[in-house]
């Protein structure tokens, strides 16, 4: 029997947190869940490419828009079910148990508990936020990753090719139950330690608010990027 699980990476010039992202996912490996990882990239300047090669992942490349590279990506997938990862995203020990087990129940999507590879009060804060915001309104950002069949993603219509914003539309779409597994996954504080907790954590949750108001994501790309 082959193994179920076809990650997705989308990159674009992440050579120094890629490394982790994909060592991290041996124990799935050892597991007998992953078949593939598919690292869909947007152009990369640096060693991204060669570092994933290297590795062992496929590679799919393409334009940059996240939201096009991840439907690129799962358009290359074999498996049944996707896990769809961000390069500053790793996974920590012991994943692997209750994915298996989410698998083998066959219901819904499930996200990760999110961390932040930071110490302190604000990155507790805003991490206990996005566990909220997952739960109570079944909207998991990417960095949170997402585990669900590709039936289920097909059904939804799959990721939309929008630079911004891309992961909120999948879950939105989906039918299935949104649930959060029993593991945990930690993703890096960069740009949080560059433009402050306070003013990032309010910044995301301002271009939430405008996106599920109908603003247009391209627009709210553009401004965050220049942020």
């Amino acid at each position: 029997m082959q193994a179920p699980i076809s990650v997705i990476i989308p990159t674009l010039n992440v050579s120094g947190d890629l490394t982790g992202c994909i060592k991290a996912l041996a124990e799935g490996q050892a597991a007998g869940l992953i078949r593939e990882i598919i690292v869909t990239d947007g152009g990369s300047t640096d060693r991204t490419c060669v570092i994933a090669r290297d590795l062992g992942a496929h590679i799919v490349t393409g334009p940059p828009s996240r939201g096009g590279q991840l439907r690129r990506g799962v358009a290359a997938a074999q498996g049944p079910w996707l896990l769809v990862l961000h390069a500053d995203s790793i996974l920590a020990p012991g994943w692997s148990g209750p994915v298996a087990e989410h698998i083998a129940q066959g219901q819904g999507a499930g996200w990760f508990r999110l961390t932040f590879r930071a110490r302190g009060l604000a990155p507790s804060v805003v991490g206990a936020w996005a566990n909220l915001r997952a739960r109570m309104f079944a909207l998991p950002y990417g960095d949170q990753g997402l585990l669900l069949s590709l039936a289920d993603y097909d059904l939804a219509g799959g990721y939309p090719d929008q630079r911004l914003m891309e992961d909120v539309a999948l879950v939105r779409a989906l039918s299935c139950p949104l649930v959060r597994l029993n593991a945990t996954i930690t993703t890096s504080a960069v740009r949080y330690l560059s433009d402050g907790w306070l003013r990032r954590g309010a910044g995301n949750i301002w271009t939430l608010i405008r996106y599920l108001s109908g603003v247009c994501p391209e627009s709210l790309a553009d401004r965050y990027q220049r942020k």
